[in-house]
């Protein structure tokens, strides 16, 4: 018998000493999946010149809404009018039109007619401040104020930024006779932060219409992050390959109204309610997988050795490496497809009951579920037939992933090394909505890729209080995307 147990523990040391070493090899054998770039020499940009630029078109209050395309149209004229007038280089190079009332659309011809064109896309307008929150910013949220090394305003960041550096750099480039060989298209809509049908749907269609297949498009999306990822030193620039899809459903029940002294055992605003916190208590499963096992996979080489060691070795980790991400929302949405309840609507006087209830959820698609997913996750979820479950105009399904073994992010890669030589690149998942999901009619290629660096406390000014973007980071942006636009267009 001793020696049976002898032999057992024999073969579980042997057992522990192979895994680890299986760890270890995986680990160690993890090769860095950073390409070799040379830095090129910083382009001098007049940083106070550039700033002006920028405070004008934040003044322009450039808010869309839903109900009315007119809206502030005067700002978005205001917008046309900065661009003709600050950057005649930029004017004269390039072909303007106008659609959709308010987004422009500019063409850089090209001299080859047989390159296939790109397009960046940014937009104009900008989210409305928060009611009530005015005075919570230092400064007024649409003056347009310089101060203390930072642009300050709604759209600083998103995504006035991003418009006015393109068109920056476009202008350097035009003043010094530059010609694109393969032309560029600059689509900048007017109703990106209301979904963008107006204006990308109008643009992308026109393009589609004129027989225009793209190379690729670069949209707004994510950026540089400095100390946001756990275990990583270095600057991780993320260029989103994907992006999550948008899926929005109203539920509702109905039942008898009648006077809150004689409650029926079940109402209407119970029913919604169970349907509810059923959906928050069964949610989508959470993965590590696609797009997100492709950016930790990335990462790994360069974290510390416990991160690197689960990350190297996810076929047996995984579920551990799953758990940390689940603690936090911000990791947690780029596992799952997440649930969101936003509204509630029942009753009218505190003793009636109502005859109807309803709420509205809103689902942010991991690529590979659909709206027909969720809605049989839902229905499943909720275990009701009364209650009535029915998805909202306009929903989008998430757009195909994006390859990160192409030309054209291999290039796009090389422009952010050589112009921040400090940060790591990887593929990453968008988890908000952005415009070039409404221009799948003319390209299967779009990467989104904001060239800001950022820390957690800039993450929280976005579309927040005191939202402002820093000139150093507004002069990297201009110096981004003119030698994007050297690496892409010759």
């Amino acid at each position: 018998m001793l020696r049976l147990i002898r032999n057992i523990l024999a073969l579980v040391l042997l057992a522990v000493v192979l895994l680890a070493g299986v760890l270890a090899y995986n680990t160690l054998t993890n090769p860095s999946r950073q390409i070799a770039v040379t830095a090129i020499p910083r382009i001098t940009v007049d940083e106070d010149a550039v700033s002006k630029r920028l405070a004008v078109a934040i003044q322009l209050q450039t808010i869309a809404e839903v109900a009315n395309p007119d809206a502030n149209a005067d700002a978005f004229r205001g917008i046309l009018a900065h661009i003709e007038g600050s950057y005649p280089a930029f004017t004269a190079a390039l072909k303007r039109e106008v659609v959709a009332d308010y987004s422009l659309l500019y063409t850089w011809q090209g001299s080859d007619p047989n390159a296939k064109p790109i397009a960046l896309l940014a937009h104009q307008d900008v989210v409305p401040v928060a009611p009530g929150t005015e005075g919570d910013w230092e400064v007024p949220p649409f003056g347009g104020i310089i101060k203390d090394g930072f642009i300050w305003g709604r759209g600083s960041w998103d995504d006035k930024g991003n418009l006015f550096a393109i068109v920056e750099a476009a202008e350097q480039l035009a003043k010094q006779g530059f010609k694109p060989k393969r032309t560029i298209y600059f689509a900048f809509g007017a109703d990106e932060e209301i979904s963008g049908k107006r204006g990308a749907t109008a643009m992308a269609a026109l393009l589609q219409s004129r027989g225009v297949k793209l190379d690729f498009i670069l949209d707004e999306g994510l950026f540089i992050a400095v100390g946001i990822i756990p275990g990583v030193d270095p600057p991780v620039a993320a260029i989103g390959i994907a992006e999550k899809g948008y899926v929005t459903l109203d539920i509702g029940a109905t039942a008898t109204p009648g006077h809150s002294s004689l409650p029926p055992k079940e109402t209407a605003i119970g029913q919604v309610s169970k349907a509810l916190v059923r959906l928050e208590k069964k949610p989508f499963p959470a993965e590590v997988k696609g797009v997100m096992r492709e950016t930790l996979e990335t990462v790994a080489p360069h974290m510390d050795l416990l991160n690197r060691v689960a990350i190297s070795n996810l076929w047996l980790l995984e579920p551990l490496v799953r758990k940390q991400l689940e603690k936090t929302p911000s990791t947690e949405s780029t596992i799952r497809t997440t649930t969101a309840p936003t509204i509630f609507n029942a009753g009218n006087k505190e003793n009636v009951l109502p005859g109807k209830a309803d709420a509205t959820v809103n689902f942010r698609l991991l690529p590979g579920d659909t709206e027909e997913s969720v809605l049989d996750h839902v229905r499943s979820a909720i275990a009701n037939s009364k209650i009535k479950v029915v998805p909202k105009p306009g929903n989008t399904n998430p757009p195909p992933v994006s390859r990160t073994d192409s030309e054209s992010y291999r290039t796009l890669n090389t422009t952010i090394r050589e112009v921040f030589p400090d940060v790591l690149v990887a593929p990453g998942l968008m988890v908000a909505a952005t415009d070039s999901r409404n221009y799948l009619n003319v390209t299967d290629t779009i990467y989104r890729f904001t060239p800001v660096r950022a820390t957690n406390e800039d993450v929280k000014r976005f579309h927040g209080t005191n939202e402002r973007l820093s000139i150093s980071n507004y002069a990297d942006m201009i110096r981004f995307y003119r030698r994007l636009l050297e690496n892409t267009a010759q």
